[in-house]
């Protein structure tokens, strides 16, 4: 998964308004949504976050952003969570970083004679991520029933609702090859005929929920046997890093592996976690 803050609207030119939008207002979303959410936004977003966030004060019938940034100050809850999935958009793939799973296979290798693997994609997006980790679970153990269960959690509660449902447009797809589509997808017929949805199997062994990784506390317990946290890092700044990754220690198992993004560098955290192999960490201080 990849959080990415803004796309083609922060290119476009700014057009005509619907709402007055001022620096101030801008610069009091980057603060709100930094700590929410712990994203910082960039000064050169500010045409996409108008565009995203005009949707969220016309929905709310204020007349401006101003009395919509009040509104939203004054705790709402659900306004605060579609403020922050207005502002994040969740780019991700089946396989992405496909060096990294048979790097999972390998480790859970060992494991086989554990009652339970347990694993976290803490950044699940729209499903793509856990559902390659389910398949490669079943890949591992040769049966799609394996001792295996992956918590799969994201902020965003639209891409969840997604996830839960498992179904994928045919062209998102297409890189998968045809005899994987063929074991771990159902094709869609009728109404559905351009999708596919996967495999029962693979739904039971994943929990879907929601979190958000910059909580004082996580409703979570491990020990898990890995942790995929890819190309989100990147988007919060070094301490707020730092924090995530110190929370991320007392949840992982003595000999478990952080998977991290491709863009992604915990050198500031060496006292916590140690480079093993390209983009996969373990614990700094590992028990023998």
């Amino acid at each position: 998964m990849e959080l990415i803050i803004g796309g083609s609207e922060e290119n476009s030119e700014s057009r005509a308004r619907e709402y007055t939008f001022t620096q101030a207002d801008f610069d009091r979303i980057r603060k709100l949504i930094y700590q929410h959410a712990g994203i910082s936004l960039s000064t050169g977003k500010k045409n996409m976050v108008y565009s995203r966030l005009a949707r969220r004060v016309r929905a709310s019938g204020l007349n401006s952003f101003h009395e919509y940034l009040n509104f939203l100050e004054r705790g709402n809850p659900d306004e605060w969570e579609a403020f922050t999935n207005a502002l994040t958009t969740n780019l991700t793939a089946f396989f992405r970083e496909q060096h990294h799973f048979p790097i999972l296979e390998k480790h859970v290798e060992h494991r086989k004679n554990q009652n339970k693997i347990q694993l976290w994609c803490s950044a699940s997006s729209t499903g793509e991520e856990p559902y390659s980790m389910a398949m490669a679970m079943v890949q591992a153990f040769k049966t799609f029933t394996p001792p295996v269960h992956i918590l799969a959690t994201d902020l965003d509660t639209n891409v969840l609702a997604k996830a839960q449902l498992g179904v994928y447009p045919l062209d998102k797809l297409e890189k998968i090859p045809k005899e994987k589509l063929k074991q771990f997808f159902l094709k869609g017929k009728g109404h559905h005929a351009g999708s596919a949805r996967v495999r029962p199997e693979l739904r039971n062994m994943i929990t879907f929920r929601q979190l958000n990784l910059l909580d004082e506390s996580w409703p979570i317990r491990g020990p898990f046997d890995a942790i995929f946290c890819r190309n989100v890092m990147i988007y919060f700044d070094k301490p707020t890093q730092y924090n995530i990754l110190k929370k991320f220690v007392p949840l992982l198992a003595p000999d478990g592996l952080l998977f991290a993004g491709h863009s992604e560098s915990f050198q500031h955290a060496v006292d916590l976690f140690k480079l093993r192999e390209k983009t996969v960490y373990e614990l700094a201080n590992r028990p023998r």
